[in-house]
């Protein structure tokens, strides 16, 4: 992978070759007359205008001035394009449809760069990129679960930017926020997503060349569904148990041995998935830790847990075929079940999921691979239990799952799929997930992404005037991360026996998993104090002008990761009288109606006020400690 600096070039994901030459070729507009929807001879004009929107486009008057080749050529990698760009015009040879489409995406994005939006000439570098995808399918899943559902207009913004960063694969994680017909009480106060709202999102994914597959957990992560009476009798447990290592009550799983749970799954699965045009279907059944503390219990002590779960996993897939698509599965329960893995159903695509930079991909391809299963790798956006995000941990966990394409003894995974989830409120602004993804989409498409590519993403995302918008998010996403090394017993060990807080970062876990009176966990008073510093520095440096939005959206979580610093550094210097605490408690406050404010520019209505019961967790605390 080799990029000239000189030819000024910022693209994400980075080309897999780019070669520059002397010279550039000047475009000059035309007059846009209508009767002909490209000006592109050899380009389907419903490509172009997917491309190229909003319509009509400047760049349309441009690219009509240019001479404009065209071909076919089968001997390129699936997916793959060359693009030249030279005194007598611009040729494109490419693999196939969806060979065509990135590189008129690549070619949009050098006039994004090089050409004004009102100028009437463009003059472009002259240069030739040869390119093609580490992964075959490039994913991104948004959880649309915890609290935070898109605005249809906002879903829309989102597609088109994942079409940009090449994505042609999506997913939106469902528990309870489908609007299934005669199970409105269980989503009737979450905005719901509808039959008709996931067909148009289809359609727009369809035509920027992305796949959305249905998603809908049907084992666990149901406790929304099993705490409502009407669905209580179908949990395996409402005692207790322990999730890993930590103990949890309450009802989380499907109970496997029971049929009705079967008949529960076919209803919801039979009235989601005709609404996708994908063959995919995702049915989750991951972390199911609570089988074998309930009703299953004593089959499971006759013939196992791993049994147990497989063998319903297996009957949620027979639904899933008799319904005409495949599914998909978490594959985190089979990985960790000893002689598991020879026992998946062969139809089943298996998603090997792990957010840390630890998390042994390669390891995991090579396991089902040998099993003869096709996988996925699933790294993480590190952006949930954050605030800030989590940029070392983030990078390095999108850099171990592209080595299961890159440097995993081959076949390899065939998929690399994105996880941004949204645990705890999902409190973080779209800003600090869009630039994870942004990484992940760099590492699906060349098998690695780094923190000096940020000032690319940050032009790309958001134009010329925010190229320091990246490497500012980068900064943001470390500024504790020495505290994050020494949390205390929230932390846990890597394989290399080192201690490091998993899942989260400091910032988050002080605030909402430390009370007032425990001054014990997640780092010393001096590192608060240099994590503090580190804020200041960044509200001092933070990008501007910006796009209003955007600039809100920085401001916000710069303004709860300072508030999280402060009141860590207040709780160890003892400094616990009123005055203090009034004044973080005001600006607890003055958050949760900012988040208010924001949440309704991006997203629903519904979820929103569960969202703010965990600001006013942390206030409740604060005010009767």
């Amino acid at each position: 992978m080799a990029t000239a600096a000189h030819t000024n070039i910022h693209l994400i994901p980075t080309p897999h070759r780019t070669t520059a030459h002397p010279g550039k070729l000047k475009l000059r507009a035309v007059a846009d007359t209508g009767a002909d929807a490209t000006g592109l001879p050899g380009v389907p004009a419903s490509l172009f205008q997917s491309v190229f929107y909003p319509s009509p486009s400047p760049h349309r008057r441009l690219l009509r001035s240019a001479p404009l080749k065209v071909s076919q050529a089968t001997d390129l990698p699936a997916q793959g394009y060359q693009l030249e760009i030279a005194y007598y015009g611009i040729s494109i040879t490419h693999r196939d449809d969806l060979g065509l489409r990135y590189a008129l995406v690549t070619l949009k994005h050098l006039m994004a760069q090089h050409c004004h939006p009102d100028a009437s000439e463009c003059p472009l570098p002259h240069l030739l990129i040869e390119d093609f995808p580490a992964f075959a399918v490039r994913g991104v899943m948004l959880d649309v679960s915890r609290d935070r559902i898109p605005t249809m207009q906002e879903f829309r913004q989102i597609v088109r930017t994942l079409a940009d960063l090449k994505i042609n694969h999506l997913q939106l994680y469902t528990e309870h926020t489908f609007a299934y017909a005669g199970h409105e009480k269980a989503w009737q106060e979450s905005s719901a997503l509808t039959a008709t709202e996931v067909r148009e999102l289809d359609g727009w994914c369809q035509e920027l060349g992305i796949e959305l597959a249905a998603n809908q957990n049907c084992f666990g992560h149901l406790a929304h569904w099993l705490r409502l009476p009407e669905y209580a009798h179908l949990a395996e447990t409402h005692g207790d148990w322990i999730f890993e290592v930590w103990p949890r009550s309450g009802p989380f799983s499907l109970c496997p041995t029971d049929p009705k749970s079967l008949e529960f799954v076919r209803d919801l699965l039979t009235q989601l998935t005709p609404n996708f045009s994908s063959p995919l279907v995702n049915i989750g059944a991951d972390e199911t830790y609570d089988i074998a503390f309930g009703r299953s219990a004593e089959i499971v002590a006759k013939r196992g847990r791993a049994a147990v779960y497989l063998d319903f996993v297996k009957k949620i897939c027979d639904v899933t075929t008799s319904l005409g698509k495949r599914p998909m599965f978490w594959a985190d329960i089979a990985l960790h079940e000893p002689g598991c893995i020879k026992d998946i159903p062969p139809q089943l695509l298996s998603l090997a999921w792990g957010y840390e930079p630890h998390s042994p991909f390669q390891e995991w391809t090579r396991l089902l691979r040998e099993a003869g299963r096709d996988v996925w790798v699933c790294p993480g956006t590190s952006s949930w239990r954050s605030i800030t995000g989590r940029s070392t941990e983030r990078n390095g966990n999108l850099n171990a799952a592209g080595t299961s394409a890159i440097h995993a003894s081959k076949p390899g995974a065939d998929g690399y799929l994105i996880c941004d989830w949204g645990d705890t409120g999902h409190h973080q602004q779209w800003p600090v997930a869009l630039h994870a993804i942004a990484h992940g989409a760099q590492a699906a498409w060349s098998g690695s992404t780094t923190s000096a590519l940020s000032g690319d993403i940050g032009q790309q995302l958001y134009g010329p005037a925010a190229t320091t918008v990246g490497s500012w998010l980068e900064e943001l996403g470390d500024a504790d991360s020495e505290l994050r090394k020494v949390a205390g017993r929230l932390s846990r060990p890597n394989n290399e026996g080192e201690f490091a807080l998993w899942n989260q970062s400091a910032l988050f876990a002080d605030l909402h998993n430390c009370v007032w009176g425990d001054r014990a966990e997640v780092g010393s008073l001096p590192q608060w104090h240099a994590t503090a510093a580190n804020l200041k520095h960044l509200r001092a440096t933070m990008p501007q002008p910006l796009p209003s939005l955007l600039a809100d959206e920085l401001r916000h979580t710069l303004a709860m990761a300072e508030l999280a610093a402060d009141r860590a550094i207040a709780r160890r210097e003892h400094r616990s009288h009123a005055a203090i605490k009034a004044d973080l408690s005001d600006r607890v406050r003055s958050l949760m109606a900012e988040h208010t404010r924001l949440w309704h520019l991006r997203s629903r209505p519904g979820g929103l006020d569960h969202s703010n019961t965990f600001w006013q967790r942390v206030l409740d605390a604060m005010v009767q400690s």
